[in-house]
């Protein structure tokens, strides 16, 4: 392994997978208000980062490398940059899997919200409020069945 090679993995080893900063500020902000929810919840494809059992609502924070927002501009970067063929492979791999996920939730009759980590730091407040109009949707469902 070179020295880059080495670097590389010692970063990669210290991205986390749950409990990510955007998780923790989106949980926060959800608990305050008097949601409770499940976290990193396993029984359900994708493992949602929020889970809302009572609503049927999966929430994803999903960060903009790894799920590949703007994916066309960001592959273009990617082609240029060290390893393009690992990491194009990667995120259309990871995006690809986010959407039979969701499709997958959508069969069962859940809800699914995807937020982008800078839209959670930037305007936490909007996803809350994208969470609270899902379900008062929820809501209104159940009391048209």
């Amino acid at each position: 392994m070179t020295r880059d090679e080495k670097t590389t993995s010692k970063i990669m080893k210290k991205i986390k997978s749950t409990n990510t900063s955007i998780e923790v500020k989106l949980r926060k902000a959800l608990w305050n208000r008097g949601y409770r929810y499940r976290k990193n919840y396993k029984e359900l494809p994708g493992t949602p980062d929020i889970v809302i059992i009572k609503y049927k609502i999966a929430v994803f924070c999903d960060s903009e490398f790894f799920h590949g927002k703007d994916w066309e501009k960001l592959k273009v970067r990617l082609e240029d940059g060290k390893n393009p063929n690992y990491w194009i492979k990667k995120i259309e791999r990871n995006r690809k899997r986010d959407m039979n996920n969701d499709k997958k939730l959508f069969s069962l009759g859940w809800t699914v919200i995807h937020f982008w980590g800078s839209d959670i730091m930037k305007n936490t407040e909007e996803c809350i409020k994208a969470i609270e109009e899902a379900i008062v949707d929820r809501k209104v469902e159940s009391y048209i069945d």
